[in-house]
């Protein structure tokens, strides 16, 4: 049985403290407004033609991962060995089936790669040389790693490097970008946090996550955060909810963000937004960690909690208007 009017998507591009104050702030807000509004709606429409919540999330990190403004894919940050390494992870709330990848740096589409492992494997997650190898046979397609390089990153690289800092995700640009137009940031660079993420619910009541990221900039080689890994930072349960996760990794990986959620629903009866509050505003931050998520439960509700002061973020329900904010106290109908 279909229920059309429960079908959501929601998108989060990374969380981060607000720079409001720099010139041309207005514009650049509306660049990123216009390109979260543009992958909802894309989602949004497949969904609204019975596509199942797999596909919409997978669509949408797709075009997040396209986007330059995002740290994934194409405009992905750099190791400190220039290079960079990036991870993804997909799930099925259905099946409880998972795929992802980690430390790639030739895929072109990592999340796409991150589905095959859940689809086409008898595996959860692959790293490095193995999984481009895995992706190859897939037939999915593989780039010279240059692709993924935008100047704006490199300055970035290079000012975490003169700063002698590992900075989290897009940490380190705030100078870079407040003396160039290589890249709109109305976000505070120096202090916001990378990774894209999509999590939807469809008209016959699965829940599905999916989570890209290029990681940290300046991060040493080999570094694997949360994105990649299950209950982490990606997770979903058609019995609770779907969770996709951005901030300091190694936090949430320590506190097993996305499943504390959904167990804190499942054996402690909380609601999804009391579960996501608290896990967001009260464990992390005991822990040190800074950063937000999104998540949707099997009853079509939403929430988007995070402890910085803002994040990119929005949603589309089937046959309502789409939605998006940057910044925190922006109210978004039809979110806890």
């Amino acid at each position: 049985m279909t229920n059309p009017s429960k079908a959501i998507i929601a998108i989060h591009g990374g969380v981060g403290t607000i720079s409001r104050s720099h010139s041309g702030s207005a514009a650049q807000e509306a660049t990123y407004h216009k390109a979260l509004n543009g992958i909802l709606l894309s989602a949004q429409q497949m969904l609204n033609e019975g596509g199942s919540a797999l596909d919409a999330v997978s669509l949408a990190v797709d075009l997040l991962e396209d986007c330059p403004l995002f740290n994934a894919g194409y405009g992905a940050v750099f190791t400190h060995e220039a290079t960079h390494e990036l991870d993804a992870a997909i799930m099925d709330g259905a099946t409880l089936r998972a795929g992802a990848v980690a430390c790639v740096s030739r895929i072109r589409r990592p999340l796409r790669a991150a589905r095959a492992v859940m689809e086409r494997s008898e595996h959860v997650l692959l790293v490095a040389a193995g999984a481009e190898a895995f992706a190859q046979a897939c037939g999915l397609e593989l780039v010279d790693p240059a692709f993924f390089s935008t100047e704006a990153r490199r300055a970035q690289l290079q000012y975490a490097i003169l700063a002698e800092r590992t900075m989290m995700d897009h940490d380190g640009a705030a100078l870079v970008f407040r003396s160039s137009d290589m890249l709109p940031a109305p976000l505070d660079e120096s202090r916001k946090l990378g990774t894209v993420g999509a999590v939807a619910l469809d008209s016959r009541g699965n829940l599905a996550a999916a989570t890209s990221t290029g990681g940290m900039t300046n991060k040493r080689c080999g570094r694997v955060g949360d994105t990649p890994l299950v209950g982490a930072g990606t997770y979903a349960d058609n019995r609770t909810a779907a969770v996709s996760c951005t901030g300091t990794g190694e936090m949430f990986i320590r506190g097993v963000v996305a499943y504390d959620i959904c167990a804190r629903m499942a054996y402690g009866s909380q609601t999804l937004d009391a579960a996501a509050q608290h896990v967001v505003m009260t464990s992390l931050p005991a822990l040190g960690g800074r950063g937000g998520l999104i998540a949707v439960d099997a009853q079509s509700r939403l929430s988007c909690p995070f402890n910085t002061e803002g994040m990119y973020r929005g949603h589309a329900r089937v046959g309502e208007d789409v939605y998006t904010a940057i910044y925190a106290g922006e109210s978004i109908p039809g979110s806890n």
